[in-house]
Parts: structure tokens; C-alpha cells; sequence
């Protein structure tokens, strides 16, 4: 990696981003009564994905990049299961929820090859900036 690439470079969070950004469009039309659960969980989750990302990105060492990237894994997940409840709240429509969720699911194997190339490294050296 370049030494001046900054994490909104990555691609993974570019795509985490992306959908973040969708996300907030679409809790608009959830209830009043979930503005305060599933539009609130649904919007910390998306977020803490791309936060994690950046943090990870931050890390000096190898072992703990690949430790945040999990939980970004871990909430894209998250969000996932989010989107469906919404679906099946009729919050939003089956093809808009099913379009996230492969976008997710897009995300998720990303992080995953990231972890895999990272994972490659000397696991305790740092990383050279």
C-alpha cells in the first residue's frame, strides 16, 4: 500500500460509505416509533462499519487491523439482519432490502480478502507507513 493512502481510499469503505449513505435515505420512511430502534441500530451499525475500517487503517500493527476488521465484518452483518427485519416490517420493499443486502454481502467478502492479504504479513510486525 502507498504510504499517502488514506483510508477513504479503500474501497471497503468507499462501498461501506456508499451504503451508509443509503441507509439514512431509507430509515427516513421507517415510523416515528423506530426512530429510536431500528432506524437508530440500523444507522449506528453502518456507520460503526466504515469507522472501523478508518480505525483499522490507523493500526500500527497487523494483528490489530485484522482484529477491527472483524468487527467491521461483524456489523455489515449486523446490518444485514437490520434490513431484514425492516423487509418483513414492510419498512421497505423486498427488492430494495434485497439489493442492500447484496451489497453487504459484497462488503463482507471484501473485508474478508483484506483480512486475507493482510493476513499474509508478518502478523507482529508493524506496518510501514
Amino acid at each position: 500500500m502507498s504510504h499517502s493512502m488514506k483510508f477513504s481510499d479503500l474501497e471497503i469503505w468507499k462501498i461501506g460509505f456508499k451504503s451508509l449513505s443509503e441507509i439514512y435515505a431509507l430509515i427516513k420512511n421507517f415510523p416515528k416509533f423506530e426512530q429510536f430502534a431500528l432506524a437508530s441500530q440500523s444507522i449506528r451499525s453502518a456507520n460503526s462499519i466504515i469507522a472501523n475500517i478508518a480505525e483499522a487503517h490507523g493500526r500500527y500493527f497487523f494483528n490489530d487491523k485484522i482484529r477491527i476488521l472483524y468487527i467491521a465484518r461483524a456489523e455489515a452483518e449486523e446490518v444485514q439482519s437490520h434490513l431484514m427485519v425492516a423487509c418483513s416490517q414492510e419498512y421497505i420493499s423486498k427488492e430494495i432490502a434485497n439489493q442492500l443486502i447484496e451489497r453487504y454481502e459484497v462488503l463482507i467478502k471484501k473485508i474478508n480478502s483484506y483480512i486475507s492479504y493482510l493476513s499474509q504479513k508478518r502478523p507482529d510486525s508493524p506496518i510501514n507507513r
